[in-house]
């Protein structure tokens, strides 16, 4: 991940809105309505977000526009890489079931690393909004926010996509593999 201060350089800043330009006009049908000079202006206008759509970007998610609130009037971006993102795969679910482990420890846990990098975990109806996008994750999985009643009783969720259908599955929170990783979502 990048620096502490959770800030870009003019270059990086740059760099990075020319990919999210080049990403947004190459899958018009994730936006469709929306103006990318509006997107765009909308990131430069608010740092630290970019700094964390820098995050998204450098652990392979491909984050790309894929709604408008207007009560809010925020732009939100999903992670749109083919496959849950390779930068952050090898995960539990979070920092409990980290430290749960007595074993083979991963890095780190998907609650952490999101939080670390400003981003929300997607939920499983916007995991099901973004397979209405493409078809993502057809061969690995991601972890999605897990209701607390589930979460208690050691368990956390995960979805794929597999047989065209999106399926949701549950696992020990402390389980991480080499093919699960997590998508997150960010408003600016």
């Amino acid at each position: 991940m990048a620096n502490g201060n959770k800030e870009l350089s003019r270059e990086q800043q740059e760099e990075l809105l020319g990919v999210l330009k080049a990403r947004f006009e190459k899958n018009m049908d994730r936006h469709e309505g929306l103006d990318c000079t509006k997107v765009l202006a909308k990131l430069e206008d608010n740092t630290e977000k970019l700094w964390s759509l820098n995050e998204m970007e450098s652990t392979g998610g491909e984050p790309d526009v894929v709604g408008f609130d207007p009560e809010t009037g925020e732009y939100i971006f999903y992670d749109c890489s083919a496959e849950s993102p390779k930068g952050r795969r090898s995960l539990c679910y979070d920092r409990e079931a980290l430290e749960a482990r007595k074993k083979h420890k991963p890095e780190n846990s998907v609650m952490d690393m999101a939080t670390a990098m400003g981003i929300e975990l997607l939920t499983e109806e916007q995991y099901r909004e973004l397979q209405k996008l493409g078809n993502f994750d057809l061969k690995t999985s991601s972890w999605v926010q897990t209701p607390e009643n589930i979460r208690k009783l050691g368990g956390a969720l995960f979805c794929d996509r597999r047989y065209d259908t999106v399926f949701v599955y549950h696992n020990g929170a402390d389980s991480y593999y080499a093919a699960r990783g997590f998508r997150g979502s960010l408003r600016v």
